[in-house]
């Protein structure tokens, strides 16, 4: 009986397209704790490998380039005690990411790992991680108006669906706490939160405070923390927009957040100076600037499914300089930009949105004739204060001398009375709307 078990077995084998494959291993010629080198083997760049002989004691690294005949590979874990010789392994395709309705209410890492304690994901879809390109005629035009519930935005700087905006500033001056008010009120059927390189400490209050209740239903959380490996935190940044296009390609009106752009880039940089590029601007590598575009282009509105990615990205301008090669780069590329302002903040006035700099390029397509003219009016009266305002201060401006400027004086309480929101507090579109055309309608 045993021995026709066997010829069945056989015979079942022989039936079928099985094809013995041999197992790529290579071995780890050279590890400073971050880049390794491998000889023996041969894979595409973006290939997952396990390196070490000791299963307790094994790492993971993504390849990401060859020189002189050496694959190298970026580590993706913690330290670990390998040592030379020891065997490498690939364990995972390149290029693709879980997406789908099996990840709402998730959180993952960068690697596509369950982190809530909620068990697996069963049920996802396959999406590649670098997108499915698009040419410009596939992405359509912004035509309605997306509310985000935040007065000075929805009036002043109003975002469209498949918009992709960048809130720019120096540390500490808000942008988080900025997101978070967009995250609680923004009328979008999916969203889509890249929580890459901040602090640890900051993903657990953003999850509690921000992504709760009804929210956290229709939100997916891609969260890879500082500490975390520079290719995890690309990975991180590629997974949500991947899992944002797959809910856009449904039909869907996505909200993609990622705070922020500026640690994406700097793992870029610390990977292409860890493969020898040469520094530029700031020691920016000139492989880690041009990353942005590639990522912020694939947000948009699709034509063929009717779906839109409305994209808003924290830029850390750092030492509060606005020519930073990362707030230069974005700006020239996203649709707009809002800028927070240190010295608002540091005068009570939350959020500190300075609206000298910041624009929506979209804005005078999306809304009234009598929104937009009442938004002038308002930009006009803070601009003349603002020029003027150390005279007025120092007292060495005479009421009289000036109408313009008598004008801005009296509607200053109002222009910061319209600026400044409670950050549990949210004004609709309409609302917000109506309480500009209202105060600054007929000036």
């Amino acid at each position: 009986m045993l021995n026709r078990f066997a010829e069945d077995y056989l015979e079942t084998l022989a039936q079928g397209d099985f094809a013995p494959r041999p197992r790529a291993s290579g071995r780890l010629a050279s590890y400073d704790g971050l880049l390794m080198e491998a000889v023996g083997l041969s894979l595409p760049v973006g290939t997952v490998c396990r390196i070490g002989a000791d299963r307790a004691h094994q790492v993971e690294a993504e390849v990401i380039g060859f020189r002189g005949g050496h694959t190298l590979l970026m580590n993706l874990g913690g330290p670990a005690p390998l040592l030379p010789n020891a065997p490498v392994r690939a364990i995972g395709a390149p290029g693709e990411a879980e997406v789908g309705d099996a990840l709402l209410g998730r959180v993952v890492d960068g690697a596509g790992k369950p982190i809530d304690g909620l068990g697996p994901i069963r049920g996802a879809r396959r999406w590649p991680l670098a997108g499915k390109l698009q040419g410009p005629l596939d992405r359509g035009r912004v035509r309605q108006p997306m509310d985000v519930g935040v007065r000075a935005i929805n009036g002043l700087l109003t975002i469209g669906q498949g918009q992709r905006v960048g809130i720019m500033a120096g540390s500490g001056v808000g942008k988080s706490v900025l997101l978070g008010m967009i995250v609680r009120a923004a009328q979008a059927d999916v969203v889509v939160v890249g929580l890459i390189g901040e602090r640890s400490r900051e993903v657990a209050d953003f999850l509690e405070t921000k992504v709760s209740g009804e929210a956290r239903a229709r939100s997916v959380v891609v969260a890879v923390p500082a500490n975390h490996s520079p290719v995890l935190r690309i990975r991180g940044a590629l997974r949500a927009t991947a899992i944002a296009e797959a809910f856009r390609d449904q039909g869907k009106n996505v909200l993609l957040i990622m705070d922020s752009l500026t640690r994406v880039a700097h793992a870029g940089r610390e990977i292409g100076l860890a493969l020898g590029e040469p520094a530029s601007a700031r020691g920016y590598p000139p492989s880690a600037i041009a990353m942005l575009p590639g990522l912020i282009e694939r947000a948009g509105t699709c034509v063929t499914s009717g779906g839109s990615i409305t994209a808003i990205y924290t830029v850390l301008a750092d030492g509060d300089d606005g020519n930073d090669p990362v707030v230069d780069s974005a700006r020239s590329i996203l649709d707009g930009h809002i800028v927070l302002s240190r010295q608002l903040a540091e005068r009570g006035v939350y959020p500190a949105i300075d609206l000298g700099p910041s624009v929506s390029r979209v804005m005078t397509d999306i809304v009234g004739r009598e929104h937009v003219q009442a938004a002038r009016v308002l930009r006009r009266h803070l601009a003349t204060y603002e020029e003027n305002r150390d005279l007025v201060l120092m007292g060495a401006y005479r009421a009289g001398t000036d109408p313009t400027i008598d004008t801005a004086i009296a509607y200053q309480p109002a222009v910061l009375d319209y600026i400044r929101q409670d950050a549990d507090a949210v004004v609709p579109l309409d609302q917000a709307v109506a309480e500009l055309i209202g105060v600054f309608g007929d000036g």
